[in-house]
C-alpha cells in the first residue's frame, strides 16, 4: 500500500487547514500546562490571519477563481502590511495541486441532498491575563462571509464565544462540538471550522512529535480544564469525519501550523505541496488506532444543551 493510500485509509475525509503561522512562530512557548499563562497580546487585537484571508477572498469577487498558492501568498502580503511576519500555512489530508482553484464549497456540492455546517469559535479571554479584543469580531466576520458568499444557513452554525450570550468556548464544549459534527456530517456535506484565540505548545508525552512538542488550542477555561492538544483533535475530529465530507479549517492562533496533524504541507514560501517532514506515519497509525474508543467515550459524556443537537441536526 502506498503512502497516499495509507493516508486515505487513516483519514477518510478531504480536509484542508489554513493557519496563520508555522509551529515555531510563537508568542510564548508552553512547557508546563499547570503553569501556563496566556501570552501578552502587546496591544494587538488578534485575528490577523482571519482578517487577511477575508480581505483576499472578498477582493477576488465571486466570479474570479483563486488558487491555493495565490491565496496564501496574498495573505502573506496582507499580513506584512499589517505589521506581522507570519507565514501562512496550508496543511491537508490529500496531496493537492496548489495551483488549482481553492474551494470552500466544492463545485459538485448538491444543495438538495447535502448540508453546509460550521463551528465558529472566538475566545477573547475576558478578564484574564493576555485578554484579546478581536476574536469575537473574527467569528462575526467569518459568519457573514459564509452566509453571504457561500450560502451557509446561520441555523446550521454553532458559535462558541465568551461573550455571555453564546455557548462558552470551554474545553468540553469545543471537544463535544467536534464530536457532534463528525456524527452528523455525511458524504457530500461541507464543514467549515474556525478558531480564533490563543494557541500553545506543551511538551509531548506520547513521543509522536519530532520536535518534542504538541500544539494546542487554549479554551477559555484552560486554567481548570487544561488545553486541547493536537493528538486529541486528531482523534475526535480529523479521523472520524466520514469519507466524502469536504472540510475547511481556519486556525487563527500561534503554533497552529500542524495542530491537525495532517500529512501534507504547503507554505506561502513554497512552490508545491509536499509531505510534511515532521510527519511520522508509524506514530500516526498508532494514534489513529484508539480513535474509536476515544470517540465512544466522548459521545457518552456529551451533555451540551439540547439546542446544540437540534442546531446541528437541522
Amino acid at each position: 500500500m502506498s503512502f497516499d493510500e495509507k493516508i486515505r485509509q487513516a483519514i477518510p475525509a478531504e480536509i484542508h487547514m489554513i493557519s496563520g503561522s508555522a509551529d515555531v512562530q510563537t508568542s510564548a512557548d508552553v512547557f508546563d500546562t499547570g503553569q501556563f499563562q496566556l501570552p501578552n497580546p502587546a496591544g494587538k487585537a488578534g485575528g490577523a490571519c482571519t482578517a487577511a484571508l477575508l480581505k483576499v477572498l472578498y477582493g477576488m469577487g465571486r466570479e474570479q477563481e483563486l488558487s491555493w498558492v495565490k491565496c496564501l501568498r496574498q495573505m502573506r502580503s496582507e499580513l506584512r502590511q499589517m505589521g506581522y511576519d507570519q507565514v501562512p500555512q496550508l496543511t491537508s489530508s490529500r496531496l493537492i495541486d496548489v495551483n488549482k482553484t481553492m474551494n470552500i464549497v466544492p463545485p459538485d456540492f448538491k444543495p438538495g441532498q447535502n448540508r453546509k455546517r460550521a463551528i465558529l469559535i472566538g475566545i477573547n479571554y475576558e478578564g484574564q491575563q493576555g485578554q484579546l479584543s478581536g476574536c469575537h469580531n473574527d467569528v462575526k466576520n467569518i459568519k457573514k462571509f459564509l452566509t453571504s458568499v457561500h450560502g451557509f444557513n446561520p441555523d446550521e452554525m454553532l458559535i462558541l464565544m465568551d461573550d455571555g450570550i453564546h455557548h462558552a468556548p470551554t474545553k468540553k464544549n469545543i471537544e463535544d462540538a467536534f464530536v457532534r459534527i463528525t456524527q452528523y456530517s455525511k458524504e457530500g456535506d461541507v464543514v467549515f471550522v474556525h478558531y480564533s484565540g490563543h494557541g500553545g505548545r506543551v511538551v509531548d508525552t506520547s513521543g509522536d512529535e519530532d520536535d518534542g512538542y504538541d500544539e494546542t488550542l487554549v479554551p477559555v477555561d484552560f486554567q481548570r480544564a487544561g488545553q486541547i492538544i493536537d493528538d486529541d483533535i486528531l482523534k475526535i475530529l480529523v479521523k472520524p469525519i466520514k469519507q466524502g465530507v469536504y472540510v475547511t479549517v481556519l486556525m487563527d492562533c500561534c503554533h497552529s501550523g500542524t495542530v491537525l496533524d495532517l500529512p501534507y504541507r504547503f507554505s506561502a514560501d513554497d512552490s508545491q505541496m509536499r509531505v510534511d517532514k515532521q510527519f511520522n506515519m508509524t506514530s500516526m497509525m498508532g494514534k489513529l488506532g484508539a480513535a474509536g474508543d476515544l470517540v465512544a467515550c466522548a459521545c457518552l459524556g456529551f451533555c451540551i444543551a439540547n439546542v446544540i443537537q437540534d442546531l446541528m441536526s437541522m
